[in-house]
Protein backbone atom coordinates (compact mmCIF):
# COMPACT_ATOMS: atom_id res chain seq x y z
CA UNK A 1 0.00 0.00 0.00
CA UNK A 2 1.20 3.56 -0.76
CA UNK A 3 -0.14 7.07 -0.34
CA UNK A 4 -0.52 9.97 -2.74
CA UNK A 5 -0.43 13.74 -2.25
CA UNK A 6 -4.02 14.91 -1.83
CA UNK A 7 -3.09 18.60 -1.87
CA UNK A 8 -0.31 20.91 -0.80
CA UNK A 9 -1.00 23.07 2.25
CA UNK A 10 0.45 26.53 2.87
CA UNK A 11 0.23 28.18 6.29
CA UNK A 12 -0.50 31.90 6.03
CA UNK A 13 -1.93 35.00 7.69
CA UNK A 14 -4.64 35.72 5.09
CA UNK A 15 -5.87 32.65 3.23
CA UNK A 16 -8.10 34.53 0.82
CA UNK A 17 -5.55 37.16 -0.24
CA UNK A 18 -2.74 34.63 -0.66
CA UNK A 19 -4.94 32.20 -2.61
CA UNK A 20 -5.90 35.04 -4.97
CA UNK A 21 -2.23 35.92 -5.50
CA UNK A 22 -1.24 32.33 -6.27
CA UNK A 23 -4.24 31.94 -8.62
CA UNK A 24 -2.83 34.78 -10.73
CA UNK A 25 0.66 33.28 -10.64
CA UNK A 26 -0.30 29.71 -11.50
CA UNK A 27 -3.54 30.03 -13.47
CA UNK A 28 -5.33 27.89 -10.86
CA UNK A 29 -9.07 28.32 -10.15
CA UNK A 30 -11.40 28.09 -7.16
CA UNK A 31 -12.94 24.68 -6.41
CA UNK A 32 -16.31 24.72 -8.23
CA UNK A 33 -18.57 23.93 -5.27
CA UNK A 34 -16.41 25.72 -2.67
CA UNK A 35 -15.51 29.23 -3.90
CA UNK A 36 -13.11 31.28 -1.81
CA UNK A 37 -14.46 34.35 -0.05
CA UNK A 38 -12.78 37.17 1.90
CA UNK A 39 -12.53 36.15 5.55
CA UNK A 40 -12.37 32.40 4.84
CA UNK A 41 -9.78 30.78 7.10
CA UNK A 42 -9.09 28.05 4.52
CA UNK A 43 -9.03 28.63 0.76
CA UNK A 44 -8.28 25.95 -1.82
CA UNK A 45 -7.35 26.45 -5.46
CA UNK A 46 -6.99 23.83 -8.21
CA UNK A 47 -5.02 23.48 -11.43
CA UNK A 48 -7.70 23.06 -14.11
CA UNK A 49 -5.38 20.78 -16.13
CA UNK A 50 -3.77 18.45 -13.58
CA UNK A 51 -6.24 18.75 -10.70
CA UNK A 52 -3.43 19.56 -8.22
CA UNK A 53 -4.79 21.55 -5.28
CA UNK A 54 -3.17 24.03 -2.93
CA UNK A 55 -4.87 24.73 0.39
CA UNK A 56 -4.09 28.00 2.17
CA UNK A 57 -4.72 27.76 5.93
CA UNK A 58 -4.64 30.72 8.30
CA UNK A 59 -2.38 30.25 11.32
CA UNK A 60 -1.61 32.68 14.17
CA UNK A 61 2.18 32.66 13.85
CA UNK A 62 4.09 34.38 11.06
CA UNK A 63 6.79 32.83 8.90
CA UNK A 64 10.16 33.19 10.64
CA UNK A 65 12.65 30.91 8.84
CA UNK A 66 13.36 29.42 5.43
CA UNK A 67 10.74 27.03 4.06
CA UNK A 68 11.57 23.34 4.48
CA UNK A 69 9.50 22.57 1.36
CA UNK A 70 8.80 24.86 -1.57
CA UNK A 71 7.44 25.01 -5.12
CA UNK A 72 9.76 24.77 -8.13
CA UNK A 73 7.82 26.37 -11.00
CA UNK A 74 8.40 26.08 -14.75
CA UNK A 75 6.83 28.52 -17.21
CA UNK A 76 3.98 26.93 -19.18
CA UNK A 77 5.04 29.08 -22.15
CA UNK A 78 7.77 31.59 -22.85
CA UNK A 79 11.05 31.49 -21.00
CA UNK A 80 12.29 31.67 -17.42
CA UNK A 81 13.34 35.31 -17.46
CA UNK A 82 10.06 36.53 -18.99
CA UNK A 83 8.17 34.56 -16.32
CA UNK A 84 10.35 36.07 -13.61
CA UNK A 85 9.45 39.56 -14.83
CA UNK A 86 5.74 38.65 -14.80
CA UNK A 87 5.93 37.23 -11.28
CA UNK A 88 7.86 40.23 -9.96
CA UNK A 89 5.16 42.48 -11.44
CA UNK A 90 2.57 40.49 -9.44
CA UNK A 91 4.41 41.47 -6.26
CA UNK A 92 6.90 38.66 -5.65
CA UNK A 93 10.21 39.62 -4.04
CA UNK A 94 13.61 38.36 -5.22
CA UNK A 95 15.41 36.32 -2.55
CA UNK A 96 18.41 34.69 -4.24
CA UNK A 97 19.61 34.60 -7.85
CA UNK A 98 21.06 31.29 -9.08
CA UNK A 99 20.77 32.04 -12.80
CA UNK A 100 23.93 31.11 -14.68
CA UNK A 101 25.18 29.00 -11.76
CA UNK A 102 26.25 26.22 -14.16
CA UNK A 103 27.00 28.43 -17.17
CA UNK A 104 24.99 30.77 -19.40
CA UNK A 105 21.27 30.04 -19.53
CA UNK A 106 21.26 27.68 -16.54
CA UNK A 107 19.93 28.01 -13.03
CA UNK A 108 16.90 29.45 -11.29
CA UNK A 109 15.70 32.41 -9.24
CA UNK A 110 14.39 32.12 -5.68
CA UNK A 111 11.45 34.44 -5.02
CA UNK A 112 9.06 35.03 -2.12
CA UNK A 113 5.28 35.51 -2.24
CA UNK A 114 3.62 38.43 -0.40
CA UNK A 115 3.83 36.54 2.92
CA UNK A 116 7.48 35.52 2.45
CA UNK A 117 7.03 31.90 1.31
CA UNK A 118 9.91 31.01 -1.00
CA UNK A 119 9.53 29.40 -4.42
CA UNK A 120 11.76 29.03 -7.48
CA UNK A 121 11.32 29.83 -11.16
CA UNK A 122 13.18 27.30 -13.31
CA UNK A 123 13.93 27.28 -17.03
CA UNK A 124 11.04 26.29 -19.28
CA UNK A 125 10.95 22.78 -20.76
CA UNK A 126 11.80 24.33 -24.15
CA UNK A 127 14.88 26.03 -22.69
CA UNK A 128 16.02 22.77 -21.09
CA UNK A 129 15.50 20.85 -24.35
CA UNK A 130 17.40 23.46 -26.35
CA UNK A 131 20.34 23.28 -23.92
CA UNK A 132 20.37 19.47 -24.07
CA UNK A 133 19.86 19.32 -27.85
Amino acid sequence: MTSFVSHTSVDCADAYELSQWWKQLLGYVDIEDDPNEPGDEECAIRDPDSGHEILFIEVPESKTVKNRIHFDLRPRSGDRDAEIERVLALGAREVEDHRGIHGPGTGWLVLADPEGNEFCILRSEAEVAAADG
